[in-house]
């Protein structure tokens, strides 16, 4: 998919290929003021869902990452973002509906705090997720809960400095692997394995109970910086996953 002009003089994207994930990050406290602008492009449902946030600096971060969404689809497709619609699968995921749901782009997005991730390929399957690797809970308890057998054990074996890094390198894997099957948490957690060790590169380990499932992904964790964990996947055995920051826009 080629872009050759600014779509609204707000983003014009790199070529994505075939064998190819597209996937930006951005810090929304560096985009998330200019509300007003982003409020613009959205739709009158995500109006309605931003003027629920009890807080401010999350309407404005919520308000950002949708407006974000819409302008790199937009961007991709060429079209103006305000023009886009949404379907919804029954647990969440978000897909292209209306004139463009036949233009094979697909695309998951996550934010956590003041990071946002988008991921976008043509025609493959996948899920992202970023979350603020934070030290206020009990991450040996809920590792014990939703870690697979071997994932505890590996979790278990790593010394307490290292904890909470692992575990949000582990649940940001899982949260993006779940993510991509369109399940979310309904699937369960304990029916596939992913790496979390420090320095061991993301990827699926081991899935059940087909074996053979674990092969077909490729994943990534990009960094999006100090203080987060985030994680790609793409439905692929061999794929390029080019990771950048967004530029600001227009």
């Amino acid at each position: 998919m080629n872009r050759t002009s600014a779509v609204s003089n707000i983003f014009a994207p790199p070529q994505l290929g075939q064998e190819q994930a597209h996937v930006w990050h951005v810090n929304l406290e560096r985009v998330s003021a200019d509300e007003q602008r982003w409020e613009n492009l959205l739709s009158t449902d995500e109006r309605e869902r931003a003027a629920r946030f009890r807080f401010p600096r999350d309407r404005r971060r919520y308000t950002a990452t949708r407006a974000l969404l819409r302008a790199l689809l937009g961007g991709y497709l060429e079209t103006e973002p305000e023009s886009l619609n949404f379907r919804y699968t029954e647990h969440g995921k978000p897909a292209l509906a209306g004139a463009n749901e036949g233009s094979n782009l697909q695309f998951n997005v996550s934010h956590s705090d003041g990071v946002a991730l988008f991921g976008l390929t043509l025609g493959r399957t996948i899920g992202v997720d970023v979350e603020r690797v934070r030290h206020d809970f009990d991450v040996v308890t809920i590792a014990k809960r939703f870690f697979s057998a071997t994932e505890q054990r590996t979790f278990a074996a790593l010394p307490a400095a290292q904890h909470h890094r692992a575990f949000f390198d582990c649940w940001t894997r899982k949260e993006a692997y779940v993510k991509a099957l369109g399940e979310g948490l309904s699937h369960p957690l304990h029916q596939f394995d992913v790496s979390l060790a420090p320095g061991e590169p993301a990827r699926i380990v081991a899935t059940r109970p087909d074996p053979k499932e674990a092969v077909q992904w490729t994943m990534t964790a990009p960094d999006v910086g100090t203080g987060y964990a985030a994680a790609v996947i793409v439905k692929a055995p061999k794929l390029e996953i080019k990771c950048w920051e967004l530029p600001k826009l227009g």
